[in-house]
């Protein structure tokens, strides 16, 4: 059984709406042979009263009485079959076609076997002694028994795939703020750890919604404490890794031997990128701690240029020809500071990992409403469509590309895109056919805060 059937099969509100089927199918089918069965019997007792009343209009009518044996089946011969009846003398006349009834006969209804059919036969006696039949084949009338008590339970078949349909709906209407509420939690980020609204849930929703809420609220204490912890670790530990750095600046001017001078320059090196890595944690923890400023707009041009002043020393010690690709102004909503971070360290990462000489362009455009799209594009080695979603895990590096670096430069770019309201992909180049192409949406700001 895979996942969707198992989901199926413990859903609440699938088995919820199988049982009151059930329930209705079943209440639908023990009504309806009720039902059936009690318009039968009475449309049968209904026609004993039509016996019982012609005989009464029989013997209410010597004239009638006086003509014999005689049917209304051969007075009226063009009459509906269903409607014929026989009404006879007890015994009757040879001869006249009269039914042959056995003898002896009781006053009152009876069913009686005449021949190859059965009749119901109501007998009466008259004023002068004789006795007087009146007769209905059996078949006629539970042929019209029938047709009554279909007409009957028709309505209730009828109404019962309404009812399923009616039960389906209102199901589905109570189990509405559960999904809605399982949706509003399926589209928060990690950052968002603010309570679940708890107006308009059922009655039993709610203790589960109040865990919820506990839940996260730990949760977000917990995650403050480690972002506090991390910014507060890297900011003391940049005193002192300064110190380490001007230390080793001192011991250089000082004379050495040259083994000496290359275990310094080495240590230099490892302090160096200490230095950085404490930068990308503070950064880190700015980035995953911050909130966005609506009423602020950056211009993406000027930031490109910002981050290419300080880069540029960094690309052409690499022979790296880095540019804007193509010259076009956009503006997005949020801190100047958030921005550099973002073209920052993605230029970082193509300078460093694209190669000796290699290409890397700065792109910017207007994608579709509302979005602006920040692209830096690299002619290098590229990344494994299996290792690209990793590249935004904390301190995740690929292995074998010989540089040095803490693997905190793309999660920073992450956590700044998901707080601004954005996505970041990562696809290989189309421009240079290999490489990697880093593509950030950012929502475009609006025209009035420019």
């Amino acid at each position: 059984m895979d996942g969707r059937e198992g989901r199926l099969k413990d859903s609440i509100r699938l088995r919820l709406s199988l049982w009151l089927a059930l329930a209705i199918a079943a209440a639908s089918i023990a009504a309806g042979a009720i039902s059936y069965g009690g318009a039968f019997d009475e449309a049968n007792e209904l026609q004993d009263d039509v016996l019982r009343q012609v005989s009464a209009l029989v013997r209410a009518q010597p004239a009638l009485a006086a003509r014999g044996a005689r049917t209304l089946a051969s007075a009226a011969a063009d009459a509906d079959p269903e409607s014929r009846l026989v009404v006879q003398f007890v015994p009757g006349p040879a001869g006249t076609g009269a039914l042959v009834l056995p003898e002896p006969l009781a006053p009152g209804l009876q069913t009686l076997r005449v021949g190859r059919g059965t009749y119901r036969v109501f007998v009466a006696s008259l004023a002068d002694g004789r006795r007087l039949a009146v007769a209905q084949d059996t078949q006629v009338r539970d042929e019209i028994a029938r047709d009554a008590a279909w007409r009957a339970v028709l309505p209730l078949l009828l109404l019962a795939p309404l009812l399923l349909l009616i039960v389906a709906v209102l199901v589905g209407r109570a189990f509405a703020p559960v999904v809605r509420l399982a949706g509003e939690v399926h589209a928060r980020s990690d950052r968002e750890l603010h309570a679940l609204e708890a107006r308009r849930l059922p009655t039993e929703i709610l203790p589960f919604v109040d865990a919820i809420n506990r839940l996260l609220a730990k949760v977000e204490r917990a995650m403050q404490a480690q972002r506090r912890f991390v910014a507060d670790a890297a900011h003391e530990l940049r005193s002192p890794m300064t110190a380490l750095s001007l230390q080793a600046e001192r011991l250089e001017a000082a004379g050495m031997s040259a083994p000496a001078r290359e275990r310094l320059g080495a240590l230099r090196q490892s302090i160096e990128r200490a230095r950085r890595l404490l930068d990308q944690l503070l950064g880190l923890a700015r980035a995953q701690g911050g909130g966005v400023d609506a009423a602020a707009a950056v211009s993406v041009a000027a930031v490109f240029r910002l981050v290419l002043e300080d880069m540029l020393p960094l690309a052409q010690a690499r022979r790296i020809d880095i540019g804007i690709d193509e010259a076009c102004e956009a503006w997005v909503q949020g801190a100047e500071f958030d921005l550099v971070a973002i073209v920052r360290n993605l230029v970082d990462n193509a300078v460093r990992y694209g190669g000796e000489g290699a290409r890397v362009d700065l792109r910017v455009r207007e994608v579709q409403e509302g979005w602006v799209a920040i692209e830096v594009d690299d002619d290098g080695a590229g990344v494994a469509p299996a290792e690209r979603e990793r590249l935004l895990d904390p301190f995740y590096r690929v292995l074998g590309s010989g540089e040095t670096g803490s693997g905190l430069g793309l999660s920073i770019v992450a956590a700044v895109v998901e707080r601004l309201g954005g996505r970041i992909e990562l696809r290989d180049s189309e421009r240079f056919g290999h490489g990697l192409l880093v593509r950030v949406l950012l929502p475009r700001a609006p025209a009035g805060v420019r």
